[in-house]
């Protein structure tokens, strides 16, 4: 029998996410959680079934992720989440990604189809790595990480928590990218990015602090 999901997040990447669920093909999804958008909204052949304060009257057994790009509301709604009702968080992971699955430690992370992440890598929990990403040897991402398609991070990156890698970016080895920072799509990091900043361009200039 197949497991009870429901996708918090109504809007692109929520249908993208049921997509992807479809093709894991393990969860039966119940619709969307959606605090924007009216209860009984048909988005695609689902609906929306509630807000965040609704899942209180969901199963003990559900499980909820969290199709949320940005990387502080994630968090935000994952806090909130907590403090209503246990429930479990799955990793998704499309079949088509390539991982070594024993280094994925955390829970609730979205791993998105095409990507490849080789050897001795640590993904901690509520990650979004989408479309086409490729990873190399011994990165760690933390927590509440979005990385957007096609983003391509060498070995030894270390990403901190809350932030947000542009799409097509290129992190050169051995970098790191502090906490709540964000890389501007199709940037090129070759140095350390510190926290809190937004960073652009080829090589990447702070943008604003």
């Amino acid at each position: 029998m197949k497991e009870k999901i429901v996708i918090v997040g109504a809007g692109g990447f929520g249908r993208e996410v049921e997509w992807l669920l479809n093709r894991v093909n393990r969860f039966n999804i119940l619709g969307y959680i959606d605090d924007n958008i009216i209860k009984g909204t048909q988005i695609t052949d689902l609906n929306v079934i509630g807000n965040i304060d609704d899942i209180s009257k969901l199963d003990d057994e559900i499980n909820i992720v969290i199709a949320i790009g940005n990387s502080i509301t994630r968090k935000k709604i994952v806090e909130k989440i907590k403090k209503i009702k246990k429930v479990k968080f799955p990793n998704i992971i499309d079949p088509s990604v390539i991982i070594d699955e024993k280094f994925l430690k955390g829970e609730g992370n979205i791993i998105c189809a095409g990507t490849i992440a080789t050897v001795n890598i640590k993904i901690n929990n509520f990650n979004i790595i989408n479309l086409d990403c490729t990873i190399g040897h011994d990165v760690e991402v933390k927590d509440f990480v979005t990385i957007y398609p096609s983003v391509n991070i060498s070995g030894n990156v270390i990403l901190n928590n809350c932030i947000e890698i542009g799409t097509g970016t290129q992190i050169i080895q051995g970098k790191v990218i502090n906490e709540n920072s964000i890389i501007g799509a199709g940037s090129v990091v070759i140095r350390d990015i510190e926290s809190n900043v937004t960073a652009v361009g080829v090589p990447t200039r702070i943008l604003q602090k």
